[in-house]
C-alpha cells in the first residue's frame, strides 16, 4: 500500500474530538492534544461551550452545538466521536442518534465496564474536576451505580481555577500535587477501593502520578480512547 493511500486508510478511522472553548494548556496526554494519541484525530470547537458551563451550568442548550460539530466531523472523515469533557455523558444517546456514528461522550462510561474487572467487593472510585457538579445524572448516563463514589480539588484549587475556570496559566506541578492529593483522600481507609477512574480529561497526563499515590490502576480518557479507536480501526480494515 503506497502512501497515499495509508493515509487515506488511516484517516478513515479518525476519532473526532468535540471541543469546548477553553484558553488553557493541554499538556500531553490531555485529549485536545493530538500528540496524546497514536492513531488520527480531528478537531471542533463548539462555539459558546465554556468549561464553566459544561462542568457547573445547564448544557442542555449546547447540545444542538455538539451535534452540529459532531456532523462536520463526521464529514471531515470521523469514524467516532468523543468530547473534551466527561460531564458530556448525558451527551451519549444524542450524539450517537444526531451525527450516525459510534460515539464516546464521556470517560465515565468506562466505570461498569472497570467494576466488572475488579474482583468480589472491590468497587471503582471516581476523580472529578468537580465533585459537588458531579451528580446522578452523570452517574445514570455513563451507566454506573448513583453511590458511586467520587471525589475532587476543592472550587478554591489551583487545578479549579485552571480548568474549570479557564485560566490561561497552569503550575503543572501545584495541580499534580493537588490531584494527588484529592486520590488519596478517595481511597483513604477505603481498601475496597480497587481502582479510579479520571472523570476529566485534563487529568491524563497525571494518570501515572494518581496511580503512584494511592496504589491503585487508573482508568482515563486515552485508554477509553485507544480501545474505541481499535474498533473504529478494524471495522474500515485497518490491522494495529
Amino acid at each position: 500500500m503506497g502512501a497515499a493511500e495509508t493515509s487515506t486508510a488511516e484517516r478513515a478511522a479518525a476519532i473526532g474530538v468535540l471541543m469546548l472553548e477553553t484558553r488553557f494548556p493541554r499538556l500531553p496526554g490531555d485529549v485536545g492534544n493530538p500528540a496524546s494519541f497514536d492513531f488520527p484525530v480531528l478537531y471542533a470547537t463548539v462555539d459558546g461551550a465554556d468549561p464553566g458551563t459544561a462542568v457547573r451550568g445547564d448544557t442542555r442548550s449546547l447540545l444542538p452545538g455538539f451535534i452540529a460539530a459532531g456532523r462536520e466531523l463526521v464529514g471531515q472523515g470521523a469514524a467516532g466521536l468523543t468530547t473534551s469533557c466527561g460531564f458530556l455523558a448525558p451527551f451519549q444517546n444524542a450524539l450517537a442518534d444526531g451525527c450516525g456514528v459510534p460515539v464516546a461522550a464521556s470517560s465515565l462510561i468506562q466505570i461498569p465496564l472497570v467494576q466488572r474487572l475488579l474482583p468480589a467487593g472491590n468497587r471503582v472510585g471516581v476523580l472529578t474536576a468537580d465533585a459537588e457538579a458531579l451528580g446522578s445524572a452523570h452517574l445514570a448516563a455513563a451507566g454506573a451505580p448513583a453511590d458511586t463514589p467520587i471525589a475532587g480539588p476543592d472550587r478554591d484549587s489551583h487545578f479549579s481555577a485552571v480548568y474549570v475556570g479557564n485560566g490561561g496559566s497552569l503550575d503543572a506541578d501545584r495541580a499534580r500535587d493537588e490531584l494527588c492529593a484529592s486520590a488519596r483522600l478517595l481511597c483513604a481507609d477505603r481498601p475496597e477501593f480497587g481502582a479510579i477512574v479520571l472523570e476529566c480529561t485534563n487529568m491524563a497526563p497525571w494518570a501515572a502520578d494518581i496511580a503512584r499515590a494511592t496504589g491503585r490502576p487508573v482508568y482515563d480518557m486515552r485508554h477509553l480512547l485507544r480501545w474505541f479507536h481499535a474498533g473504529l480501526a478494524a471495522g474500515r480494515g485497518i490491522s494495529p
